[in-house]
């Protein structure tokens, strides 16, 4: 079994490369190292690192989109998203101005490779 949040923040740092640049994937490598070999840390989101932003939210997502699932086989990306977005408003990193679409991005890819899983 892959971790569903690795693939997740590859996928979604692919999509983005385009936009920002081929940077974002070595970015996102780099944070997903550092969550392997750090506790689980006080805060998610660094909000000014691109990498750690999108594997925050790939975390966040999978976290969110596993607890609906105990509710339901198959919860709605767009509850998953909403509860995304509070959570990274809670954290104070929601104001990014590509929250919203790095967000939408990670929770498809969520639920693809959770069908992918299966």
């Amino acid at each position: 079994m892959s971790d569903p949040i690795e693939v997740t923040a590859r996928a979604t740092a692919a999509q983005l490369a385009a936009e920002h640049g081929p940077g974002v994937v070595a970015e996102v490598d780099a944070a997903l190292h550092a969550r392997r070999r750090a506790e689980r840390p006080r805060q998610f989101v660094d909000p000014y690192s691109l990498g750690s932003f999108i594997v925050a939210v790939a975390t966040l997502a999978w976290t969110i989109y596993a607890d609906l699932r105990k509710r339901t086989p198959e919860p709605r990306p767009q509850e998953v998203e909403r509860q995304v977005l509070v959570e990274l408003r809670e954290q104070g990193a929601a104001d990014r101005k590509d929250a919203e679409r790095i967000t939408a991005i990670a929770v498809t890819e969520t639920i693809r490779a959770a069908r992918e899983d299966h």
